[in-house]
């Protein structure tokens, strides 16, 4: 195996990771800038405000995209054991 190919296989575990990470991250932030905005203009500095709502989006994102996020990374792990095979 020489560096192009472990250059390679950590390009695409990142990139994984990253488009994995994606959808949580983005709908956390939103949801959190959301809720600053509501806080700013109400002057309601309750930090379970923040907590609870974040909860919520998080879960149902899990629920709506787990099975693309599952799928992505069991794809990545088939990819680098076919590349173990042919090292081997």
């Amino acid at each position: 195996m020489d560096t192009g190919q472990l250059i390679g296989i950590f390009r695409d575990a990142v990139m994984t990771g990253f488009l994995v990470s994606g959808p949580i991250l983005v709908v956390s932030i939103l949801v959190g800038l959301i809720i600053s905005i509501l806080q700013a203009a109400t002057s309601v500095n309750e930090q379970t405000m923040t907590f609870v709502p974040k909860l919520l989006a998080i879960g149902l994102i899990m629920i709506i995209t787990g099975g693309w996020m599952l799928q992505m990374m069991v794809d990545l792990v088939y990819r680098v054991f076919e590349l173990i095979t042919v090292v081997i």
